[in-house]
C-alpha cells in the first residue's frame, strides 16, 4: 500500500487507533490490513462477546509515529496537537534492540489519556468528509454537541447507542455552557475544576441511586423519558445506566457551583455545631439548601441521613478544617479528595454488574437509618472522650471509664436493635438477622413484638 496518498485529517482528542480506522477506510481497506504497519506486541481488549472494544487504544513507539504521520498525510507535529496518546511512551516498544522498528501496542483508552466517548458522526462528517465512527477523549462535562444537540456516550460499554438526543432537555445542553463558569470560579478559589466537577459528580450519582425511590422526585423521570426519545417504555434499568451521566448533568454543575461557595461552607459549619460539634439532624440546613439550588426542597431528610455519602465526607473535611481538627487515621485531608469506593461506577461496570435483590436505602426508611447513625455518631462521641483520661485517682479514673463505656454500650445496643428491625421489615428473615447480631431470633422477636426496635 503506498501511504500518504490520502490525506486523513485528525480530531481533536482523537484515539490514535480511532485515526487508524479511518485512515484505512479512506483507503477502502479494513483496518487488521492496515495495522500491519505497525508490529503489534499485544491484541485488544474484547468485550465478552468477543467484539473489540471502542475504547482499545494504540500506543506507538518512535519509528510507529513516522508511519502514522505517513499514512494520514500530515505532519507529526499536527498529530502531536491533536492526539492526546501520540507523545506517550510505552518501555515494552520504545526501548531495546526493537526500538528503531515501527511498533505498537494496545493499551485501553482510559489508562493513556483519560475516558473516551464517541465522536459525533455529524461534527465528523463535516470536518473530514467522512460521516465515520470515531472515538476522542472527552471529559463528561464536555460531552455535549452543542451544534447537534447530543449526548456523546462512553465508548467503553457494549452497547449500540453512541450518542443521546439532549434537544428535548434543553437544561442538558445549558449545563454544559454554564460549566466554564464555574471551572473559572474554582480556579479563583484554587481548585481544580476536575476536582470540583469530580466530587459533584459522585454526589450527584448518590442521588440518581437513591432517586428511584424517592416518591416526589419528578424531574430525573420526566428528563430521561425525553433522553430515551419520549418513553423509556418498558426498559427502564437500561436507560437508567445509559442516560445517567446526561440526565444528571445540570445538577453536577449545580451543586459544583454551590460546593465552592464560602456561604455553602459557613452554612455546613453552623449545621454541625459550629465550633461546638454536635449531631447534624434531619433538618440540616446544609442539605436543604443543595436540594434546593437543585430544584427540590423536600429531600434534605434523605441527604442528611446519608452519612456514607461523597457529600458527607466533603462537608466533614470542610468543617474540620474551620475547627482546625484532623481527620480519621489513614483520611487524606482536603474537602476535594474523593475515596476510590465513592466514585460512581461508569455505565460498562454498571450494565455488567446488573443489581440483585432489594436495597437498604429503597426499603429502609430515612428516618429509620437517620436514627440508626445518630445512635453510632453518639456512642462513638462518648468514646472519643475516653482519649486521654487514663491518669489520675484509680476511682476517679474507673468511674470515667465505666460510666462512658456503659453509655456506649447502651447506644450500641440501641443501634444493633434498630438495624435488626430494619432488616426484618425489609424483608431479611429474622433466623438470619439473629445470626449477625447477639441476641437470638426468639429473644429478637419478644423485643419486636414490645416495638422496641422502633423509633
Amino acid at each position: 500500500m503506498a501511504t500518504g496518498v490520502v490525506r486523513t485529517v485528525p480530531l481533536a482528542g482523537e484515539l490514535i487507533a480511532s485515526l487508524i480506522n479511518r485512515a484505512a477506510a479512506r483507503y477502502g481497506l479494513a483496518a487488521a490490513g492496515v495495522l500491519r504497519l505497525w508490529t503489534c506486541r499485544n491484541s485488544p481488549t474484547r468485550h465478552d462477546g468477543g467484539s473489540v472494544r471502542a475504547d482499545a487504544e494504540v500506543v506507538l513507539n518512535e519509528a510507529g509515529r513516522g508511519v502514522l504521520a505517513e499514512l494520514c498525510g500530515v505532519e507529526p507535529q499536527v498529530l502531536t496537537r491533536a492526539l492526546p496518546a501520540f507523545t506517550v511512551d510505552d518501555p515494552k516498544i520504545s526501548t531495546g534492540r526493537e526500538a528503531g522498528v515501527a511498533q505498537a501496542r494496545w493499551r485501553a483508552a482510559g489508562a493513556v489519556a483519560g475516558p473516551a466517548a464517541f465522536g459525533c458522526r455529524l461534527c465528523t462528517a463535516r470536518r473530514t468528509g467522512q460521516a465515520l465512527r470515531a472515538v476522542r477523549y472527552l471529559p463528561r462535562w464536555q460531552r455535549v454537541c452543542l451544534r447537534h444537540g447530543r449526548w456523546l456516550l462512553d465508548a467503553d460499554a457494549d452497547q449500540p447507542l453512541e450518542h443521546l438526543d439532549v434537544r428535548g432537555a434543553a437544561e442538558v445542553v445549558a449545563a454544559q455552557r454554564r460549566w466554564p463558569g464555574v471551572a473559572r470560579r474554582a480556579m479563583r478559589a484554587g481548585v481544580e475544576p476536575e476536582q470540583a466537577v469530580t466530587v459533584a459528580y459522585a454526589v450527584v450519582a448518590r442521588w440518581w441511586e437513591q432517586a428511584l425511590y424517592w416518591e416526589r422526585e419528578e424531574i430525573w423521570p420526566w428528563r430521561l423519558h425525553q433522553l430515551a426519545g419520549g418513553s423509556v417504555g418498558a426498559d427502564l434499568a437500561r436507560w437508567r445506566i445509559v442516560g445517567r451521566d446526561a440526565a444528571i448533568l445540570p445538577e453536577v454543575v449545580t451543586v459544583a457551583g454551590a460546593l465552592l461557595e464560602p456561604a455553602m461552607a459557613e452554612v455546613a459549619l453552623q449545621a454541625s455545631g459550629g465550633m461546638r460539634p454536635r449531631v447534624r439532624d434531619a433538618d440540616d440546613a446544609f442539605c436543604y439548601r443543595l436540594g434546593k439550588r437543585v430544584g427540590r426542597t423536600w429531600p434534605g431528610p434523605e441527604l442528611a441521613a446519608d452519612h456514607g455519602s461523597p457529600l458527607n465526607d466533603f462537608t466533614g473535611a470542610i468543617v474540620r478544617a474551620r475547627r482546625h481538627e484532623t481527620g480519621p487515621p489513614g483520611w487524606r485531608e482536603g474537602p476535594w479528595h474523593l475515596k476510590r469506593e465513592e466514585q460512581p461506577a461508569t455505565m460498562a461496570a454498571e450494565a455488567q454488574s446488573g443489581s440483585s435483590g432489594t436495597r437498604w436505602r429503597a426499603t429502609v426508611p430515612a428516618e429509620q437509618r437517620f436514627r440508626i447513625t445518630q445512635l453510632v455518631d453518639e456512642a462513638r462521641e462518648q468514646l472519643v472522650e475516653l482519649r486521654g483520661v487514663h491518669s489520675g485517682a484509680t476511682a476517679e479514673v474507673a468511674r470515667t471509664l465505666l460510666e462512658h463505656l456503659s453509655q456506649s454500650a447502651e447506644l450500641i445496643d440501641r443501634a444493633v436493635l434498630h438495624t435488626a428491625a430494619a432488616a426484618v421489615a425489609s424483608g431479611v428473615a429474622l433466623e438470619e438477622v439473629a445470626q449477625w447480631s447477639r441476641p437470638p431470633a426468639e429473644e429478637l422477636a419478644a423485643v419486636f413484638a414490645l416495638g422496641e426496635g422502633e423509633d
